[in-house]
């Protein structure tokens, strides 16, 4: 007689159904488990019999084969721990037969039969909800689980002897109740940025849109402040971004106590990430850090120190919002609509542009082109808002904090976002909610200018030798700046202040 419990296995952020099969029968005495199963899952045989043992319940002297179904779909991670010794204790008599039928399960074992927490419960959970299977999984991630739906039958027991009491009736475990994160400390706020208006200007708009952008300026001039207060400002996520952001972070373990959050997520990697870090990738394709910022910001400081290669791998999820990750074995895909905020030095000694100043290795013309050759011409297209910020003098840091604050422009930030998510959904564009995700002929539609607009971005396209990317990014920002100012149309104006942003694509070194 074969035993079988129902649990999952993970390509990116979806679950595929895995079927756990267990047979024991006379033979030799062993512990077999096949299924093209990965060093974590084969160890698993050692943790289920002492969880087992710990439990009081003792393995037969029979041969016992576990078998994870379908056997060509690679089986990664310690999350099939709980499913085989479910199994397993069905096959010997310890749960009744038809109890484990309906659910979903997994989870790892402890050596004295508890039930540790694992990654991926929010994206097993919705999988089991769509297959109408209720979930059993660790007590620590039942709040997790709790979110994929009011009706989902969710077991979050503490350990084996736990689940075992629960179907025999001598002890009832209750439904986890979702858990919200605790707001945690404050955002900063940018009223505490003196002086660099242009530059608090140009992260409203990039905040209203969803907008890229990269700030060159030298040392201590506030970039890295500036980029840090953006999130005070964006408006928090919706559910449906809340969702897929969580299901990341679900999968790639961090979603502490099984809490969500509904800040969006602000991911700074230091330059010397190497593409797996920043991609994803790896022996298990895990998540990286463009994925993890899905739905938010993803801050790249000291930009021309990345490897070219590093940063010109995120071109790619820049334009369609995911990531794919081809291996020999398999293929994963990972959501990545993030914001990319960028700063840099102008050149490698971070003075080149002030006055006066002269450069030891050459003219300072030859030192900034040097320096900014690091940054490739396509991946600088990408980026809509291209910003000079200038070093803040004592005048500056004397005055009195500034009158608009982090929630004044939060305000103006939601309002402008509001006006999006209306155009829209009434366009039909499909999770597009941002000027700067929407279709390209929609936006050509949302953001046709007057016929000075017209005349002005005709001139400037040739001028400023603008390719088909810049064209649109460019009426995305114009489209923005109408947004904000309350205007149906986009005018001249606009598309003025939105061309301002963006350098001649010839001269990449000028950021």
């Amino acid at each position: 007689m074969v035993t079988r419990v129902a649990t999952v296995a993970f390509e990116g952020i979806e679950a595929r159904a895995v079927d756990v099969q267990v047979q024991i029968a006379p033979g030799i005495v062993a512990f077999t488990v096949v299924g093209l199963a990965d060093k974590a899952v084969a160890e698993s045989r050692e943790r289920v019999r002492s969880a087992l043992i710990a439990s009081g319940l003792a393995l037969p002297a029979k041969r016992i084969t576990v078998n994870l179904a379908p056997a060509d779909l690679p089986k990664e991670g310690s999350h099939y721990d709980l499913p085989i010794a479910l199994a397993v204790m069905g096959a010997i008599g310890a749960l009744p037969a038809d109890a484990l039928a309906g659910y979903c399960v997994l989870g790892e074992l402890a050596l004295d039969g508890t039930i540790t927490a694992v990654s991926g419960v929010l994206p097993a959970a919705m999988a089991a909800n769509a297959l109408g299977l209720g979930l059993i999984c660790p007590a620590a991630t039942g709040p997790e689980a709790a979110w994929a739906g009011g009706d989902l039958d969710v077991l979050a027991p503490r350990s084996l002897i736990q689940l075992a009491n629960h179907f025999k009736g001598t002890q009832i475990m209750a439904r986890p109740e979702p858990a919200i994160a605790a707001p945690g400390a404050a955002l900063p706020d940018l009223r505490d940025i003196k002086g660099q208006e242009g530059a608090k200007r140009a992260l409203e708009i990039a905040a209203a849109g969803g907008h890229n952008l990269l700030m060159n300026g030298p040392p201590g001039a506030g970039k890295s402040m500036l980029a840090a207060r953006l999130p005070s400002i964006l408006p928090p996520l919706a559910p449906r971004e809340l969702l897929e952001v969580s299901m990341i972070q679900s999968v790639a373990g961090e979603l502490k106590d099984g809490a969500l959050s509904s800040r969006r997520p602000f991911r700074q990697p230091h330059h010397s990430a190497s593409m797996a870090a920043l991609v994803g990738g790896g022996i298990n394709a895990r998540p990286g850090e463009a994925s993890l910022a899905h739905g938010g910001v993803l801050f790249l400081d000291e930009l021309p120190e990345f490897t070219p290669q590093v940063l010109d791998s995120l071109r790619q999820p820049m334009e369609t919002g995911t990531i794919m990750i081809a291996r020999a074995n398999h293929r994963v895909t990972y959501p990545a609509r993030f914001q990319l905020i960028a700063a840099m030095n102008p050149c490698r000694c971070g003075q080149a542009l002030e006055p006066g100043y002269a450069c030891r290795k050459g003219p300072n013309a030859r030192c900034i082109a040097q320096y900014g050759a690091r940054i490739s011409g396509p991946l600088l297209d990408r980026i809509d808002l291209r910003i000079e910020v200038g070093a803040v003098t004592a005048a500056d840091l004397i005055l009195p904090p500034p009158p608009d604050g982090s929630a004044e422009m939060a305000a103006r930030v939601a309002v402008a976002r509001a006006l999006q998510t209306r155009r829209y959904a009434a366009h039909e564009a499909a999770g597009s909610f941002t000027n700067a995700t929407c279709p390209p002929p929609v936006i050509e539609e949302v953001a046709a200018p007057d016929a000075e607009g017209a005349a002005l971005i005709r001139s400037a396209a040739e001028t400023m030798r603008l390719s088909a990317r810049g064209f649109h990014r460019t009426l995305r920002v114009a489209r923005t700046l109408a947004d904000l100012d309350g205007e149906a149309r986009v005018r001249r104006i606009h598309l003025a202040e939105a061309l301002s942003y963006r350098g001649r694509s010839d001269q990449p070194a000028a950021a």
